[in-house]
């Protein structure tokens, strides 16, 4: 049976391929804000400090047919108003036998502030790179190669072969983002939106090579609450469409400082999806984050309970003095 549906979504992801793409083909996080360049390259440098380092690792499915993501980002800021940054993901399905690789560099100009003291921002990022998917078949499994007699045989040839195994892609992507920098306020808003693979890849896996990756768009949102100066409360919202797929997600997360160790509890609900509690800690410039997701789907049911897990880890790269005008930063979840 595990064979039977690891085939199953596979061959989904050859479907996609053969006709007009439509469904989301991108991976997605519930710690979305640990990787700006997926999220939006307007984020980019949107921190408190010289550099940002993250690493995000999402598993799911891991039950049936794994799905492993694996996300490095970095990110710099400058006094040019200017900051940049790069980004590589790793996606693995089906032990190893589908794979879907991303390298970009971002851009993000800065300099659009207004309002008393300069504190409303405005932030326009690009990002430009390239986008792999590789077919393995050495391991992938076939449903010819199934016996309903004796069951499966990996020395069975199979007839299911396919043409071309790797297909490499320019991409590129843009937005924007508001935040309000203003210290010392009760509340303090932030709202993005990006497009991405606006240049619209073709599909090297289908039939003609024509079809085109659908464009990706994603608005998310958000306000700090500051409820006294050791607590802070951010509920946040995303929502995002590819194709004829769509994604919405409510959240909200707290943070308890404390002398050296600040501590972050939280969760997010992906509707018609999952439930994610998420709990962080921050100690000096690095921030470790874990969340789970819990089915609440009929296909939870389906795959036996298969949940999805995800732990982050960033450091930040400090300013010897912190200025007023940078105290509000985007959440970094």
């Amino acid at each position: 049976m595990r064979r039977i549906l690891q085939v199953t979504l596979l061959l989904l992801l050859v479907v996609m391929g053969e006709k007009k793409v439509q469904a989301q083909v991108d991976p997605h996080f519930s710690q979305y804000y640990v990787y700006p360049s997926w999220l939006n390259p307007a984020l980019t440098g949107a921190f408190d400090g010289s550099y940002r380092v993250s690493g995000i690792y999402r598993s799911q499915w891991g039950s049936i047919s794994p799905f492993n993501t694996t996300g490095v980002a970095a990110d710099f800021t400058t006094e040019k108003n200017l900051n940049y940054g790069a980004s590589l993901l790793h996606q693995t399905a089906a032990n190893g036998g589908y794979q879907y690789t991303t390298g970009y560099i971002n851009l993000a100009y800065t300099g659009v502030k207004f309002g008393a003291g300069d504190f409303q921002r405005l932030t326009f990022g690009f990002q430009g790179g390239l986008i792999q998917r590789r077919f393995n078949l050495s391991k992938m499994t076939w449903g010819d190669q199934w016996n309903p007699i004796t069951g499966y045989n990996p020395n069975t040839a199979s007839l299911d072969m396919m043409n071309r195994t790797s297909a490499t892609s320019f991409d590129m992507g843009a937005g924007v983002l508001y935040f309000d920098a203003k210290p010392g306020k009760k509340a303090n808003l932030y709202a993005g939106f990006s497009a991405s693979h606006i240049t619209q890849p073709n599909d090297q896996f289908s039939a003609k090579a024509d079809a085109k990756l659908p464009v990706r768009w994603t608005a998310h949102a958000g306000v700090r609450i500051n409820i006294s100066d050791e607590f802070s409360l951010t509920p946040n919202a995303l929502y995002l469409r590819q194709g004829t797929a769509e994604e919405k997600m409510l959240g909200a997360y707290a943070q308890l400082k404390a002398s050296e160790i600040d501590v972050l509890l939280g969760a997010n609900y992906r509707f018609k999806d999952a439930i994610s509690p998420y709990v962080g800690f921050t100690y000096r410039n690095m921030v470790l984050g874990a969340s789970y997701d819990v089915n609440t789907s009929d296909l939870g049911k389906m795959v036996r309970g298969s949940n999805a897990f995800e732990i982050s880890l960033s450091f930040f790269g400090r300013k010897a003095a912190k200025t007023p005008e940078v105290e509000f930063i985007c959440p970094a979840l």
